[in-house]
């Protein structure tokens, strides 16, 4: 068959209410009190988006080939991401075959390598990169799984991500992941409240029953070990994220401290297979957990992959819906995946891209099965309100 060429790249943002999944109403439990790294400073505490979490928006990739047929990728990144999709990366993918998706990444990555290499940059070739997978998928009628080798499980076990680990429990999952409240700024008060909340969990939800801790990049080391040797009496399956991404070192030394007690893992801000090379070589972890649609995107997620099975280390996709389903499934090494629970109060099982997307698979029971449909198996949701913000530069970019 005749292999399209790729026509255009449109990047999108959303305006108005609804399809911003890091814009969330105030009062939902994803913007409630949460330790981060800005926990250190009390006018910063209480919610996430005083500091600005909410401040980038989504950004929607759509590729077009020339018989017409669309890919769509999601990210974060905003008019930012968008002007850099559309100014600069738009000429390394518009006139390409669509089945060449790995010179597309190498030739974006290494033309930003002077002002990218991860962060924003990264984000953007993620987003590019899903829409080449989906464009690839549709136009040859397969799933992404299928392009991917074909599936290894049939149907996805979840674990879920929310304050409300014993709704969760009620619901199917084989586990809860709950934000950890209180930032070591608190002191001896607050990681004892972070103890007594695991606590009365397990009370709840019994022995048999998954519970985690996911930190977000907020922890030093010994509080990071205090934290899990006061938890083991509460069985805490594992502690995730707790320092920052760079502090490889200190991922290492936690490692070997907790490691027999509790799991170490971490990847939800690291980017690239350089950076999680670095998690693996190092011994920092007993899990990654990179997201698709900010470590580079599919193609680069099957390379930090790939580096993960050789040295026997799972590799669990942060909760990015479709877009980990699909290489989940094709995976021997992912035995399981992320379900976020969206709902404000944590108690309802609704889409992670609600309203952004249509047609996203929900877990029954605690278990997803993949889309057969092609591509990720998802459309846009054509309601919203989608603008197009850096589209003259776009255009203009090859004078720049």
């Amino acid at each position: 068959m005749t292999v399209p060429k790729i026509r255009e790249l449109r990047a999108l943002v959303v305006r108005g209410g609804g399809g911003d999944y890091h814009d969330q109403d105030l009062g939902h439990w994803i913007d409630t009190r949460v330790s981060t790294p800005m926990s250190r400073y009390p006018q910063y505490r209480e919610t996430r988006r005083s500091f600005g979490l909410n401040i980038l928006g989504t950004l929607v990739i759509e590729i077009e080939a020339d018989d017409g047929t669309v890919g769509i990728g999601v990210t974060t990144g905003g008019e930012v991401g968008a002007w850099i999709a559309e100014v600069h990366f738009a000429r390394f993918i518009e006139g390409q075959r669509v089945d060449d998706i790995e010179t597309m990444w190498d030739q974006m990555f290494n033309a930003s390598l002077f002002y990218g290499r991860r962060g924003i940059t990264v984000n953007v070739i993620s987003g590019v990169d899903l829409a080449l997978w989906d464009l690839l998928g549709r136009v040859r009628q397969e799933p992404v799984w299928h392009l991917l080798g074909g599936k290894k499980r049939d149907r996805l076990q979840c674990y879920a991500t929310g304050p409300r680990p014993d709704l969760a429990k009620d619901m199917g999952f084989i586990g809860g992941k709950m934000p950890l409240v209180h930032a070591p700024a608190e002191g001896e008060d607050g990681l004892k409240a972070n103890v007594q909340r695991l606590a009365e969990m397990r009370a709840k939800v019994g022995s048999d029953f998954w519970l985690m801790y996911d930190c977000w990049m907020s922890l030093s080391v010994p509080y990071a070990t205090r934290l899990v040797e006061a938890c083991a009496p509460y069985d805490l399956k594992w502690l995730e994220e707790a320092l920052p991404p760079d502090d490889y070192w200190g991922y290492g030394d936690l490692h070997r401290a907790v490691g027999d007690t509790t799991w170490v893992t971490t990847g939800e801000h690291e980017a690239t297979r350089w950076g999680f090379r670095l998690l693996i070589e190092m011994d920092c972890c007993d899990m990654i957990q990179p997201d698709v649609g900010w470590c580079g995107g599919l193609t680069e997620l099957i390379r930090i992959a790939d580096l993960a099975d050789e040295a026997g280390i799972m590799v669990v996709p942060h909760g990015s819906s479709v877009y980990s389903y699909h290489f989940s499934t094709s995976r021997s090494n992912s035995p399981f995946t992320e379900f976020i629970v969206m709902s404000p109060k944590a108690d309802r099982i609704v889409p992670m891209y609600d309203p952004l997307l249509v047609g996203e698979p929900l877990p029954e029971n605690g278990v997803i099965e993949v889309p057969e449909s092609p591509g990720f198996g998802v459309e846009l949701n054509r309601d919203l309100s989608f603008q197009r913000p850096h589209e003259a530069k776009g255009r203009a970019r090859e004078s720049l």
